[in-house]
């Protein structure tokens, strides 16, 4: 379980041992595993984004130098980025 997710859908939750959440008084708080699961997923475009999004130093680079071939690279490879890994709408 992943548990960013588990306190983003359950704003109570202050604290999570194993899978089981608790809140601040630790009652134990109930929550959809399966909509935890789907967040989750539906996230997961972000993180491998990240992974290979080019150094943004490169687009710096580029202004710095005023070549403009290197920042239509660093765009189209963002974009290309966006392609491979797009946004999940629920």
């Amino acid at each position: 379980m992943n548990h960013e997710s588990i306190r983003k859908l359950n704003p109570s939750v202050v604290t999570i041992r194993g899978d089981v959440a608790y809140d601040a008084d630790e009652n134990e708080v109930t929550y959809d595993k399966s909509a935890v699961d789907a967040y989750v997923n539906s996230h997961a475009y972000i993180d491998k984004r990240a992974a290979e999004y080019p150094n943004i130093t490169d687009y710096l680079d580029g202004v710095v130098k005023g070549d403009q071939a290197q920042i239509d690279k660093y765009i189209a490879d963002c974009l290309a980025v966006k392609t491979k890994y797009p946004k999940v709408t629920t």
